[in-house]
């Protein structure tokens, strides 16, 4: 795990600066999507990148039973409101 300790400072918007060093050992580009995660007195910031959908890829362990679950429950819902 790293552990680098660097500060920034909260503007009026409620924005704050990434250091550099950490933007690019993560791979943050202008435009990429974060999770903010409160941890009661932490903000886990995640990037939300192809890399972290790659990783998080069967976290449920459920061998995509709930994929074709879902796939079964549209199919059947477009069934019901072909037949209206």
């Amino acid at each position: 795990m790293y552990q680098q300790a660097d500060t920034s400072i909260v503007t009026v918007k409620g924005q704050i600066v990434i250091p550099s060093r950490m933007r690019r050992r993560l791979g943050l580009k202008k435009g990429t999507k974060v999770s903010l995660v409160d941890r009661g007195d932490e903000i886990i910031v995640r990037a939300l990148t192809k890399d972290y959908f790659e990783r998080m890829a069967g976290a449920l362990k459920t061998g995509g039973r709930l994929t074709q679950s879902l796939l079964a429950d549209r199919a059947k819902d477009r069934e019901r409101e072909d037949s209206k």
